[in-house]
């Protein structure tokens, strides 16, 4: 049997660097990489066009895409994660100090409302402090990926002409999420100490998993495991030399994952499966119903397509 070439984005990084130079690939299949120089475009190629076969996606694009029946289903290969309670950024001249100071207020938030950077750090708004995520007006600088979502009525796009930086300066905005700003007078919210701690009471966020076509799913019903079962392999050799100390050149996640490891004992900073990420995975699926991302929380399995449900790596 003739190999599938499955035309497929990824960004490059440390997990994925065995599959982008080759030294693995799925079982009778080729992944074509395609270069997506700004990796959310290619997120949005995929949800509007379908144009590649297998694709990183972010997850709550994912999870809203499919509520809308777009034709892709995801493999539990978790690519990127990563904390999120530093992602709330105030400006200090402007007297917020705490999470519950937002209530009442305008937050800016980069891109979309159903950004995942931006649904995680909310989440931990909600559950960690109780702020009350309806009593804020939620700014955005963008539009959604997913064009038939329709948000909240506290969510409103920016004005034309202004920008999530000046509006934060001006005190405009009391804060904004996933925005870096260049200002002496800006800090995070919440220290950073904040997402080890959650961290070890169990909760690490994650950023973005990997989808393929429903039609190749359907014409190829292993496809799905061979997909999983590379991504794994790709990052059993990563890690392997994470630990090792033998990277080429350590980048920021590098460190990131290295410092996931120290805090939990983790010979693993990046499991994949439905299994050991259960709990975060639904607790993902909870705050999206809660933020009126999505209509009904789907069953977790039926979520990732099938021969990769009860796998992990």
């Amino acid at each position: 049997m003739a190999d599938l070439h499955l035309r497929t984005v990824t960004r490059a990084q440390g997990n994925n660097r065995a599959l982008l130079d080759g030294t693995v690939t799925p079982e009778g299949a080729t992944f074509d990489f395609e270069e997506v120089p700004v990796l959310v475009q290619g997120f949005r190629r995929m949800v509007r066009n379908l144009e590649f076969d297998v694709c990183e996606m972010a997850l709550t694009t994912y999870l809203v895409a499919k509520a809308h029946g777009v034709r892709f289903t995801a493999v539990p290969a978790f690519l990127v994660r990563g904390f999120h309670h530093n992602a709330i950024t105030v400006d200090t001249r402007h007297g917020i100090t705490h999470p519950k100071d937002l209530e009442g207020k305008k937050v800016g938030v980069n891109r979309g409302y159903t950004v995942t950077t931006g649904v995680w750090a909310r989440s931990v708004l909600a559950q960690e402090h109780g702020v009350d995520l309806d009593s804020i007006t939620w700014v955005l600088s963008g539009d959604e990926h997913v064009q038939a979502y329709r948000p909240p009525a506290n969510v409103v796009p920016i004005s034309p002409g202004r920008t999530l930086d000046e509006m934060l300066a001006s005190g405009d905005l009391a804060a904004v999420v996933g925005v870096t700003i260049d200002s002496p007078d800006a800090r995070p919210l919440l220290p950073e100490e904040a997402a080890h701690a959650a961290l070890q009471r169990g909760l690490w966020p994650i950023n973005h998993l990997v989808v393929v076509r429903d039609e190749l799913l359907e014409q190829h019903p292993d496809l799905g495991r061979r997909v999983f079962d590379a991504f794994t392999e790709s990052k059993r050799r990563y890690v392997e030399q994470l630990r090792s100390g033998a990277l080429p050149q350590e980048t920021s996640a590098d460190r990131m994952h290295r410092t996931v490891m120290e805090l939990t004992g983790w010979d693993d900073p990046l499991p994949y499966g439905i299994e050991p990420n259960r709990s975060v995975l639904e607790g993902l699926l909870r705050t999206a119903v809660d933020q009126k991302i999505l209509d009904r929380a789907p069953r977790l399995e039926d979520v990732f397509a099938p021969g990769t449900r009860d796998v992990t790596g």
